[in-house]
């Protein structure tokens, strides 16, 4: 019910002429309309105390002349053992000996007689002995119910999302540490073998000098015996004055001085290295002084991607995190020109721009600029060989493998298209990728991947297990360029290994026939063109994966556009194929 200013002013005024303290029951009537007054009587039926005019007009009316009505000399008997379903038990917290009566409904706010009095008398208020009738059966009581049920739920849910995050710190952290074991294992191996490697050097270049100091000191020790057995024939020939004899031997011995044997020897000795020296290589000092050289600990929120329990909308809920999971062909390039004289084989692809892909058509000799928005081919370079496969570097420049020419050509593609350097090699390599300076490019026979940096220098050589690699081809690094991706087109796989040649991790499934390009997607999972006509999606750790595309025309070459989030698909045909990465929400 509704209360009134001056209702509470007038209930404030009774207050004031006695309180529960002067008398055991109040009049619940006259209560209700703010009059505090003894109770002198109780209706059985109505379950409310009365004073003596309540008591005496009960007894007139014609709805209430026939209840039960107990005198003040036995009502407190009679009611000891009565259960009042409108009786307010619940004491107020600011003054503990009243007892909570009154609802505000403009500030939400249960308080008692004094509370009300004080502070909410000229507020809208509900008097619970009143508004509380039948309450059990509401719907307030069965939606106050149900959300206290959602709640435990929400809480449970919760509950078992801790109770799971607690099990992932601790696997998480075992994770961590073999991790960090497993590539202190890597290094120090690898620093074992090139160790080893300067001491083998060392021990050859040892043995050789030895070798020949020794035979120097033989060769002088023998022209020393010589010589003085000379000199002591000279001196017996003077002694015995023979001088014939010892004229002859003062000739011979001239001739003998005359003779470069020391001379030659000499310069045997100048030439034989006595002082071995050890000089530290100043890049390893230098990474070896960064703080993060070793590597570092990543903390992140999700440790991994789980289904997640479903729990009661809220506003923070309702911010989706959006994923890439479906693609969809949008459209196609033709991108045979007038000057080719056979079809399209589109070997390589990569984005320069927004809009601009350049294609290495294997069968033409030819590269292709592609502005993707025009879907024209704006510029074509006619080379003296196949191109493979391309990467692009720095200073919008691209580098572009030529097998059989045994050769990477660096190519500028602002302006007219040109070739700036070309870097002869001893081996045939295909795919190629470029990270921090250097080319990573897949060598063919003997198997294996080489670093080779802009002005032609292989800096190192990881062989490629044989039992594992059959045709390697086309290469990418993972997002913390700890790993290589490589995919095989006979052995029908996907590979990853580390900088040291290890296997990491092997993929294979039904639907990854032939795999030959591949891209990386934001989220660092791949996309493989396979020659089945299809498109594998493959998680970047290569234990789950699946065909997200198919109906394509032998696809070879894809490259992605992160701007447009598109991804270009290419191969035996004159098409390049746009497919559009559509965002879904998780």
């Amino acid at each position: 019910m509704a209360v009134s200013g001056r209702k509470v002013l007038d209930f404030c005024a009774s207050v004031s002429k006695g309180s529960a303290e002067d008398f055991d029951h109040s009049c619940e009537p006259c209560l209700a309309v703010g009059q505090h007054i003894e109770a002198h009587g109780f209706c059985v039926d109505c379950q409310e105390y009365l004073c003596k005019n309540c008591f005496s007009y009960h007894q007139r009316i014609k709805a209430t002349k026939h209840h039960t009505l107990l005198d003040i000399d036995s009502m407190d008997k009679h009611t000891l053992h009565r259960t009042d379903s409108t009786v307010c038990t619940e004491k107020c917290h600011t003054h503990k000996n009243e007892s909570i009566k009154f609802f505000c409904t403009n500030h939400e706010f249960l308080g008692c007689c004094d509370c009300i009095t004080l502070n909410h008398r000229t507020c809208k208020l509900d008097y619970i002995p009143d508004k509380c009738a039948g309450i059990e059966d509401s719907d307030d009581y069965r939606e106050t119910m149900r959300q206290l049920d959602q709640k435990l739920k929400d809480i449970d849910a919760i509950l078992k999302k801790a109770i799971q995050q607690d099990k992932e710190v601790d696997s998480s952290y075992d994770l961590v540490i073999k991790e960090v074991i497993k590539l202190r294992k890597e290094i120090n191996d690898r620093l074992d073998q090139l160790q080893k490697q300067i001491q083998t050097e060392a021990d050859k270049k040892k043995l050789i000098d030895k070798q020949t100091v020794k035979k120097l000191i033989e060769t002088c020790t023998a022209a020393y015996s010589d010589i003085k057995k000379f000199k002591t024939t000279l001196q017996d020939s003077k002694t015995s004055q023979q001088n014939g004899q010892l004229y002859i031997l003062i000739k011979q011995a001239k001739s003998k001085l005359t003779l470069d044997d020391l001379k030659n020897t000499q310069e045997s000795l100048d030439r034989t290295s006595i002082q071995y020296t050890f000089e530290r290589n100043k890049e390893l000092e230098t990474l070896l002084s960064k703080q993060d050289i070793f590597g570092k600990l990543n903390l992140s929120s999700t440790l991994v991607k789980k289904e997640q329990p479903i729990l009661s909308p809220t506003p923070a809920a309702l911010r989706k995190k959006k994923v890439f999971d479906k693609l969809t062909h949008i459209g196609d390039i033709n991108v045979k020109t007038w000057s080719d004289e056979k079809d399209c084989i589109i070997t390589g692809c990569a984005v320069l721009s927004s809009n601009k892909v350049m294609l290495a058509d294997n069968s033409n000799y030819k590269l292709k600029l592609v502005d993707t928005q025009s879907k024209a081919v704006l510029q074509m370079k006619t080379l003296d060989s196949e191109p493979y496969d391309i990467a692009v570097l720095p200073q919008d420049q691209i580098a572009v493998t030529m097998p059989n020419k045994k050769e990477i050509l660096i190519m500028a593609t602002t302006g007219k298209l040109s070739i700036s350097q070309n870097i002869p090699l001893k081996k045939k390599y295909r795919g190629i990728t470029y990270h921090q300076g250097q080319l990573y490019v897949v060598c063919c026979g003997p198997k294996s991947v080489h670093i080779v940096d802009i002005q032609g220098n292989v800096n190192n050589i990881i062989t490629l297990n044989e039992e594992v690699f059959d045709n390697p081809d086309y290469i990418l690094l993972s997002q913390d360029a700890r790993y290589i991706y490589i995919s095989d087109f006979s052995k029908n796989s996907v590979v990853s290994v580390t900088l040291l040649g290890d296997v990491s991790a092997v993929y294979k499934h039904n639907g990854l026939s032939g795999p030959e390009g591949m891209m990386m997607l934001d989220d660092g999972s791949l996309l493989v063109s396979c020659f089945n006509n299809t498109t594998h999606r493959i998680s970047g750790d290569l234990k789950q994966g699946q065909t997200v595309l198919d109906g394509l025309q032998k696809p070879w070459s894809i490259c992605y556009n992160h701007h447009q989030q598109e991804v270009y698909i290419s191969g035996v045909c004159d098409q390049l194929k746009i497919v559009k990465l559509i965002a879904l929400c998780e």
